[in-house]
């Protein structure tokens, strides 16, 4: 199958058809290439399909799936979406993020700084949403910290995704031939150590669940307790208690969503566009029309934006396959061109 794992299973997939059974070691694994069938997998039997496989490094690193992108669907799953819609990502939340506006105004003035000059998109798409996500989280616009907590997740990132015989053949876990297991223990003790000290200083100083400048570290405490109790009922408050490794391990998977994942899907959207130059045509006459020049692009435009919502909906495509590259499950994709700014704007 090579490095490309996805083409590999197409070539296979033509030979075989679009449902064929694989056995890599001692497990079983079914690929599904055709479309009505992917169709009975992700919609008609999405409650028998919608777990998430780990891997040791998966279970290990999210503190035993204690996450919700690898929780099981359930109870906790359902609880921790609605805490999700709810708090942490609300419309009233979304509103009171003038900082967000702030970085973006930002990277919008180094943009237009070097006008017909080459930049590096992707490193700048990168800082822009690793400041967002870090001072939505933490509460802090201080850079300080920022470097070691990507290089945290950057590892998480490799291990996620790194081959392990013991996936495979559990009997021969024991050898550990890559040493990952070190690296395994290494990586968590480092996200243990930086997010820790973040949760007992918000712990020391705690404000009111209904704050204005509260921020996601605010919100999951609201919810913490030393055991986890999770039932069914409509008092959010009272239905669902966090202990601190579920903390950790969701500011991790927000971490992960927010940072890499949408840069490298704005990437390749900006990418498609100069491969298209129609369509970016289309993309900036429209915003000319609606917006005009001498203003930023606002929320309530976007009703008004038909164009460029499509090309929105369609990058999502892209930012769905960068996902699964990120949690291990597409080894290799080629990185998109860098951009000039000329071109972009």
């Amino acid at each position: 199958m090579d490095q490309l794992t996805h083409r590999g299973l197409a070539r296979l997939a033509k030979k075989y058809g679009g449902i064929f059974h694989l056995r890599i070691g001692f497990l079983h694994m079914v690929a599904i290439s055709s479309p009505d069938i992917a169709r009975q997998v992700l919609q008609v039997q999405d409650n028998i399909f919608s777990n998430r496989p780990a891997t040791i490094a998966i279970s290990y690193l999210t503190y035993d799936r204690a996450d919700m992108a690898f929780a099981h669907y359930g109870p906790f799953w359902r609880q921790m979406r609605k805490l999700c819609v709810m708090k942490l990502f609300s419309r009233k939340r979304a509103e009171s993020w003038d900082s967000v506006r702030d970085e973006v105004d930002d990277m919008v003035s180094q943009v237009a700084a070097n006008t017909r000059s080459l930049v590096n998109i992707g490193e700048l798409v990168f800082g822009l949403t690793r400041n967002i996500i870090y001072r939505a989280a933490f509460g802090s616009s201080s850079h300080e910290g920022q470097d070691d907590f990507i290089k945290i997740l950057q590892e998480f990132s490799k291990l996620f995704g790194a081959f392990n015989i013991a996936d495979f053949i559990p009997g021969l876990g024991w050898m550990d031939p890559q040493g990952l297991s070190n690296r395994l223990q290494k990586a968590r003790a480092s996200l243990d150590g930086f997010i820790d000290s973040i949760i007992d200083e918000h712990m020391q100083k705690k404000k009111p669940n209904d704050a204005v400048e509260n921020d996601m570290v605010d919100e999951l405490l609201a919810f913490y307790s030393d055991e986890a109790l999770v039932k069914e009922s409509e008092d959010l408050q009272n239905s669902i208690k966090l202990t601190r490794n579920n903390i950790k391990a969701i500011i991790m998977d927000v971490m992960f969503g927010g940072t890499e994942t949408v840069a490298s899907a704005i990437e390749w959207a900006m990418t498609e566009l100069l491969r298209s130059p129609e369509d970016l045509k289309k993309v900036q006459q429209e915003l000319a029309t609606v917006v005009g020049l001498n203003r930023k692009v606002e929320e309530s435009d976007f009703e008004k934006l038909t164009y460029l919502r499509c090309c929105l909906k369609e990058s999502r495509n892209v930012n769905s396959i960068i996902e699964q590259i990120s949690r291990g499950y597409w080894p290799h994709l080629p990185p998109p061109l860098n951009t000039r700014v000329s071109d972009c704007t």
